[in-house]
C-alpha cells in the first residue's frame, strides 16, 4: 500500500552524543577525513549502506550501539576533539582575517547565487560543473573565511539518477528528497515559525517559498523551496527538478532564485547579524533578476532615486560570471512572458517594465527582438564580468562584444579567473598522506586550502617507489569500484547473478587506465574514441600495452541526441571481447568521481575546441597524481607545458575560430582527423611510457610527469587560489565603488550624480567628432625609437575636457590596416581650453616602439572616475573617414 504521508523520524542521541547531530548539520564532514572516520566508526555497515551520509546515518544506527558509544571513553574522547575543532574553524581568523588577506576595503558581506550547488552526494542539488564549482566556491570561501552568503534553490527531485536499458538507453527516475533527512534546517523566525518569502505574479497569484539552510563551514547556504501548503499546485512544483520543466516554469525559477535569493538574504541577516552583503556575485545568467530586486529596494528606501540612478548602485556592487562559450547555452525568454510578470500587478516598484525589458534586450546586429537575453541583462547588471579560464574571457568577449559597439573584442570589459576546485574534497586522503611524509601534516592542510606555490614545494622529494605503489593502490580502488557499480548496473539491465560473474574480472590495477566522465551534450565528444573501432579495440587488447577506459555522464533528460552517444558507447563497451577493458559506469556524481579521478592515470577531454569553458575535472584529476590528455582547450590552453600531460592536436590548427555543424562534412573531416592524432598519442606516447620500465621495474619517466603535475599545477588549480582572485580583483574593488556611489551618508549622491552624468554624455555624444589629426615626422620609413609629434583636434559639443579622454591607439597593422596588439597613450588637452564652438585641441607624442608595419589612430571616450572600463558606456568617436581601430599606417 502507498504510504499517504512521507515524514522522517530522527533518533533521539544520549546526551553525551549531542555533538554528533552538530558535526553532522556543518557539511565540513564532506571534505574533513577525520570526521568522516568516526562517523564511520559509528557503524561501518551502516555508514557504508547510507552512502556515506552522516544525517542517514544517525537515524538507523541502532540504539544498543549508540548507547554503547555513550559509555565509549575512547569515542566521547575523539568526539569532544572534532567538537571543539569544528568551533575553532568557524569561530578562528583564517586568510581573510589576516595580515595576509586583502586589504581593509574588503567587503564585510558577499551574497553568491547559482542555480545549483555540488557540496557533497548526500545533497543531491547539482547536474554538473556548475554546480560542482559553485560548491566548490563556497568551500573555499569558508577554509579562507571569506563572509559569502551562498543562495540557490531547494529541488525536491534534484536532477535525476541515472540507470540503462537493456539496449544501453539511458532511464531517468527522480526520488523524492526529503529534506529532514538532510543536512539542512528551516530558516525560522525568532518565534519559531517557518521564514516564508513572498513573490507576486500576473493575475493576483502569490509564489511562496520557505528557505533551508545548509552550513558549509562557516559559510550558510539558502536554499528556497515553494513546496509548501501556501501555493497552488503550480507554484508547489517551481521548484520540483533542476533545469525541467518548460519555458515559464524556467523563467519562474529564475525569478525566485535571483528576486526571492535577494529577499532570503535580507531575512537571514536579520535573523542572525549576518553583515549585509556590500558585493553579489552571480554565477551565470539563471539569477539575473537578483539586480531588479535590489533596485526595487533602493528606490522604496530612498524616494528621491530613479531607477537609472538605483541601476548605477547596484552595478557598482555586482560582479557576473558567465560559464558558456556559445549562445546557446544561454537562457532566453519570450519578451512578453517577461513583460507579463514584471508588468501589471507583478510589478517590482520603481522597477518599470520597459526598463526590464531594455536590460535583456538583444539590441546587437543579428540578435533577436523578440527574446530577452538572461546573459546581456546579467552584464548590464554588473559593472565587473569575468570569464572561466584565459582562453574563455577571449571567447566571451567576441561573443558578447555587440554590448559594447566601437570596440574591438580585446577591449570588452570582461576579464577572466581561470576556475579552481577544492583540493580537501578531490584529493584521496593516501594522496595527502604521501605529500605530508615530505612536508609535514600542518603544511599540506594549508597549502590545499590557500594554494600557493611555496607551499608545494618539497612535493619533489618523494621517491618514485613510493609513488608508483601510490598509484597503483589508486588504481585498484577503482577497479573495485567499478566491478560493484558494473555488476549493480547490469542487475538494472535485467541481467541476473549466474549470467554476471565476468563482472568480478573486468579492469585490471596494472593496466593503463584512462577515465572520460562528464556531462554528454555533442560537444564534449563523448564517442570520439569510437571513430575507429577496430583501432580502438586494438589498444584495449593490445598484448604487451594494453589499455583500459572507464567511462561516466549524464545526458540531459530532453538531449535525445546525447543519449543516442551514450547507447553507442555502451554497444560498444558491451561487447564480449573488449567488456573487461571498456566499460560505462551509470550515474556518475560526486561519489563515483571521488573513486574515480585518483584511480586514472590519463584524464582525457577532447572536446570541440574552444566550447570547453573550463574543464574542471582535468584539475580534480592532476590533484591526485593523474596526467591530463585534452584539446588545448579550458584550463589545460594555458597550463599544459609539455611535462604534465598531452595535447591532442586540433584540426583547425589550434585556433578555435570558426565551429562546425557536427552533421557537415567538414565536420566529420574534422573528428576523423582529431581522433587519429587521439590514437597516435594513446599508442606511441602516452602507453609507451606507461610501460617503458627499467630494471627495478618502475616507469621513471612516467612518475617524473607524475611529481611534475603535482609540484606545477597543484597550487594553480585550487578553488584557494580562485576565490581569492576573486575577492582581490572583483570583490574588493566591487565593495569600493559601491561604497563611493552610496556615500558616507547613504544618501547615494555618488550613483545620482554619476547617472546623471552618463545621460548628459549619452544626450551629448552625437556633436563629439574627431576633426583634424596632424603628425610630425612622418615619412616613408622611421626608425625604431623615433617619435611623432601629435596634434589632434576634437570637438566636444556640450561636453567639457574632463568629460573625455582622447587617445593614440597604435600597433601592428595587418594587410587591411587593422591595428591588432594595440596600446593606447592619453593626448593631454592644450592650454587654454576648449573654443567657443566647443572645440579643443589635444596633443602629445607617440613613440615608435616596434619594427615591421605600424599604424595609429586617434579616438575620443567618455571619462570618468566612477567607470571601471573605458568601454562602459559603449560610446567612442573616432575620425570619420576611418570608422574604426585603423588609419595611418608606417611601414
Amino acid at each position: 500500500m502507498k504510504a499517504i504521508r512521507r515524514f522522517t523520524v530522527r533518533t533521539v542521541l544520549p546526551e553525551q552524543l549531542q555533538p554528533l547531530h552538530e558535526l553532522a548539520l556543518n557539511l565540513r564532514w564532506s571534505w574533513h577525513p577525520e570526521t568522516r572516520e568516526l562517523f564511520r566508526s559509528v557503524d561501518p555497515d551502516v555508514w557504508a549502506a547510507v552512502g556515506e551520509d552522516p544525517v542517514r546515518l544517525l537515524g538507523e544506527v541502532p540504539a544498543a550501539r549508540l548507547a554503547a558509544l555513550a559509555g565509549d571513553r575512547r569515542f566521547l574522547r575523539r568526539l569532544g576533539d572534532l567538537a571543539d575543532d569544528l568551533r575553532d574553524y568557524l569561530t578562528g581568523p583564517r586568510w581573510y582575517q589576516s595580515d595576509t588577506g586583502p586589504e581593509d576595503g574588503a567587503p564585510a558581506g558577499i551574497a553568491y547565487f547559482s542555480p545549483e550547488y555540488g557540496i557533497a552526494a548526500a545533497l543531491p542539488q547539482y547536474s554538473g560543473g556548475l554546480g560542482i564549482l559553485a560548491g566548490d566556491h563556497l568551500k573555499a570561501a569558508s577554509d579562507l573565511g571569506v563572509p559569502i552568503i551562498g543562495v540557490g534553490l531547494f529541488y525536491r527531485h534534484g536532477y535525476f539518477r541515472q540507470s540503462l536499458s537493456r539496449d544501453g538507453w539511458q532511464q531517468e527516475r527522480y526520488p523524492l528528497l526529503d529534506p529532514h533527512a538532510l543536512a539542512v534546517t528551516l530558516l525560522r523566525e525568532a518565534d519559531g515559525t517557518p521564514c516564508r518569502i513572498d513573490l507576486a505574479l500576473p493575475g493576483g497569484r502569490t509564489l511562496a517559498a520557505q528557505v533551508w539552510r545548509a552550513q558549509v563551514g562557516r559559510v550558510p547556504l539558502l536554499l528556497l523551496d515553494s513546496d509548501i501548503e501556501a501555493n497552488n499546485p503550480a507554484e508547489r512544483d517551481v521548484t520540483d527538478r533542476l533545469y525541467g520543466g518548460g519555458s515559464e516554469h524556467r523563467l519562474l525559477q529564475e525569478i525566485l532564485l535571483g528576486i526571492g535569493g535577494v529577499r532570503a538574504v535580507r531575512t537571514y541577516a536579520r535573523l542572525t547579524g549576518h553583515p549585509e552583503p556590500e558585493v553579489f556575485h552571480t554565477n551565470e545568467g539563471h539569477a539575473g533578476f537578483l539586480g531588479l530586486e535590489r533596485i526595487a529596494e533602493l528606490t522604496t528606501a530612498h524616494p528621491d532615486l530613479g531607477f537609472t540612478d538605483a541601476l548605477e548602485a547596484v552595478r557598482a556592487g555586482t560582479v557576473f560570471t558567465t560559464h558558456t562559450p556559445v549562445p546557446a547555452g544561454i537562457d532566453r525568454f519570450d519578451r512578453d512572458l517577461v513583460a507579463r510578470h514584471f508588468g501589471g500587478d507583478a510589478a517590482l516598484p520603481g522597477v518599470p517594465v520597459d526598463q526590464v525589458l531594455a536590460l535583456g534586450a538583444e539590441s546587437w546586429a543579428g540578435g533577436d527582438p523578440k527574446l530577452f537575453n538572461m546573459a546581456a541583462m546579467g552584464l548590464r547588471l554588473a559593472q565587473r564580468a569575468n570569464g572561466v579560464s584565459t582562453l574563455h574571457g577571449a571567447v566571451s568577449r567576441e561573443m558578447f562584444r555587440g554590448l559594447w559597439p566601437g570596440f574591438d573584442a580585446p577591449e570588452v570589459p570582461i576579464t577572466s579567473i581561470t576556475n579552481g576546485v577544492h583540493a580537501p574534497t578531490w584529493i584521496d586522503p593516501a594522496v595527502v598522506r604521501l605529500g605530508a611524509t615530505e612536508i609535514g601534516q600542518e603544511r599540506a592542510e594549508e597549502a590545499m586550502a590557500v594554494g600557493t606555490t611555496g607551499q608545494w614545494t618539497g612535493l619533489e622529494r618523494i621517491g618514485n617507489a613510493e609513488v608508483w605503489e601510490l598509484r597503483r593502490t589508486l588504481r585498484a580502488q577503482l577497479v573495485d569500484e567499478a566491478r560493484q557499480r558494473l555488476h549493480a548496473s547490469w542487475q538494472q539491465r535485467g541481467a541476473g547473478d549466474a549470467e554476471l560473474g565476468w563482472t568480478g574480472t573486468v579492469l585490471d590495477p596494472d593496466v593503463l587506465t584512462i577515465g572520460f566522465a562528464r556531462r554528454v551534450p555533442s560537444y564534449k565528444r563523448l564517442t570520439l574514441m569510437l571513430r575507429d573501432p577496430a583501432r580502438l579495440r586494438a589498444m584495449l587488447l593490445h598484448p604487451e600495452r594494453p589499455v583500459q577506459i572507464v567511462v561516466a555522464g549524464k545526458a540531459h533528460p530532453a538531449d535525445d541526441g546525447g543519449k543516442r552517444l551514450i547507447q553507442q558507447l555502451v554497444a560498444f563497451a558491451d561487447d564480449p571481447a573488449v567488456r573487461h577493458r571498456i566499460v560505462f559506469l551509470p550515474d556518475y556524481d560526486m561519489a563515483m568521481a571521488k573513486a574515480l579521478y585518483p584511480g586514472c592515470d590519463v584524464w582525457l577531454n577532447n572536446p570541440l575546441r574552444p566550447l570547453e569553458a573550463c574543464g574542471t575535472s582535468g584539475m580534480k584529476a592532476a590533484l591526485n597524481g593523474c596526467l591530463n590528455l585534452s584539446i588545448l582547450d579550458g584550463w589545460w590552453d594555458e597550463w599544459y607545458d609539455g611535462q604534465n600531460g598531452w595535447a591532442i592536436p586540433t584540426a583547425d590548427g589550434g585556433t578555435g575560430e570558426g565551429v562546425l555543424d557536427p552533421e557537415s562534412r567538414e565536420a566529420e573531416r574534422r573528428d576523423d582527423i582529431e581522433a587519429a592524432a587521439l590514437y597516435d598519442l594513446i599508442e606511441n606516447q602516452v602507453a609507451a611510457r606507461f610501460y617503458d620500465r627499467a630494471a627495478d621495474g618502475l616507469p621513471h619517466r612516467w612518475i617524473s610527469m607524475v611529481r611534475h603535475t603535482l609540484v606545477t599545477l597543484g597550487p594553480k588549480v585550487l578553488a584557494g587560489r580562485m576565490v581569492r582572485e576573486y575577492v582581490e580583483r572583483l570583490y574588493v574593488p566591487a565593495a569600493g565603488a559601491r561604497r563611493r556611489l552610496a556615500g558616507t551618508a547613504s544618501d547615494y549622491a555618488g550613483a545620482k550624480a554619476l547617472a546623471s552624468w552618463k545621460a548628459t554624455v549619452r544626450e551629448a555624444w552625437p556633436a563629439v567628432r574627431v576633426e583634424h589629426v596632424e603628425a610630425e615626422g612622418v615619412g616613408e620609413a622611421q626608425e625604431l625609437g623615433a617619435t611623432l609629434a601629435l596634434r589632434v583636434q576634437v570637438a566636444l559639443g556640450r561636453l567639457g575636457p574632463e568629460d573625455v579622454e582622447v587617445q593614440v591607439v597604435s600597433g601592428r597593422v595587418d594587410e587591411s590596416d587593422r591595428i591588432s596588439e594595440a596600446t593606447t597613450l592619453a593626448l593631454k588637452p592644450a592650454v587654454g581650453g576648449p573654443d567657443l564652438e566647443g572645440r579643443q585641441r589635444y596633443e602629445g607624442y607617440l613613440e615608435l616602439s616596434r619594427t615591421g608595419p605600424f599604424g595609429y589612430t586617434v579616438r575620443v571616450l567618455p571619462a570618468h572616475a566612477g567607470l571601471a572600463s573605458i568601454a562602459e558606456l559603449g560610446l567612442v568617436a573616432v575620425p570619420v573617414e576611418l570608422g574604426g581601430l585603423e588609419a595611418g599606417v608606417l611601414r
